[in-house]
């Protein structure tokens, strides 16, 4: 399984950088490869999103027996856990390759970083949605650029960061 991971990041990654040239005088490799993985897995996050929100729950408070949830919280609750584990892998095998951290460390701190971002989300959409009176949908995009410039540092300076590097 790991050979297959190892060898889908690299065909992606040969993909990205076919595209990369024009740029490589902005940006480097690895920030290229996170600005378009990343979209990728963004664009993933809010069609998810779209649909769950919009067809599987269909606008509806969701109510769990001790507890009912909004909508639009009950729909970045069910995308969330597809959303990380797509978002892993391809910053694991497509953009941070380098990272000598043990597969399992890099999982515990891309969880934690996936944390603070499941954080921003909700309070960022419970203050959009409920507070300000947005749409969901495109309140969850701001939301989630918020949390794009959080994740690219953290994610490189500590998830998949090399050792002897900082």
């Amino acid at each position: 399984m790991r050979r297959i991971l190892v060898l889908t990041g690299k065909f992606i990654g040969d993909i990205i950088d076919f595209f990369y040239p024009p740029f490589k005088r902005y940006f480097s490799r690895q920030f290229f490869r996170y600005g378009v993985s990343g979209t990728m897995n963004m664009g993933f996050d809010w069609l998810l999103y779209f649909i769950v929100y919009n067809y599987v729950i269909q606008k509806q408070i969701v109510s769990i027996g001790f507890v009912t949830i909004s909508p639009h919280i009950a729909a970045l609750f069910i995308t969330f856990p597809i959303t990380l584990f797509t978002g892993f892998l391809l910053q694991k095998y497509v953009t941070f390759t380098a990272s000598d951290l043990r597969g399992r460390e890099q999982l515990v701190r891309y969880m934690a970083v996936v944390g603070v971002n499941l954080l921003i989300n909700y309070f960022g959409l419970k203050l959009l949605v409920e507070v300000l009176h947005f749409y969901p949908t495109p309140s969850k995009m701001v939301v989630t650029l918020i949390c794009t410039i959080f994740s690219y540092f953290s994610q490189k300076e500590f998830t998949f960061k090399v050792k002897g590097k900082g």
